[in-house]
């Protein structure tokens, strides 16, 4: 069940991040004054947090979508749907932590 709220909730977060960014690009052509403005409040390090929660939830979303797939298509799928979420938070893990370093190492410069 908490694979299934877990894709839910990464798959809505995402669809309104690339809704924000679609209306955000959109300015370039209104006004590159404002797209600039709004460019401007991304290099926060608030926004350097969302950065991580995005990127955490896309790469959860990809491993679970997969996992999805196998137990759709593959016939022993539903047999080790288990396994195969333990094994999509342990492969989740390990790309997080290859990306947060370099990413937490940008919050700290935010901050200087």
């Amino acid at each position: 069940m908490w694979s299934w709220v877990l894709h839910r909730i990464t798959g809505v977060a995402i669809y309104f991040f690339l809704l924000v960014h679609i209306l955000d690009t959109a300015l370039v052509r209104l006004s590159p004054e404002a797209y600039n403005a709004v460019i401007g409040t991304y290099k926060t390090p608030l926004m350097n947090l969302g950065e991580i929660a995005l990127v955490a939830a896309i790469v959860f979303h990809a491993f679970n979508g997969l996992r999805i797939i196998l137990i759709d298509f593959w016939s022993k799928g539903p047999k080790y749907q288990r396994a195969m979420f333990w094994v999509v938070l342990v492969l989740w893990a390990v790309a997080i932590a290859g990306f947060l370093p370099r990413q937490l190492m940008n919050l700290v410069a935010d901050f200087n």
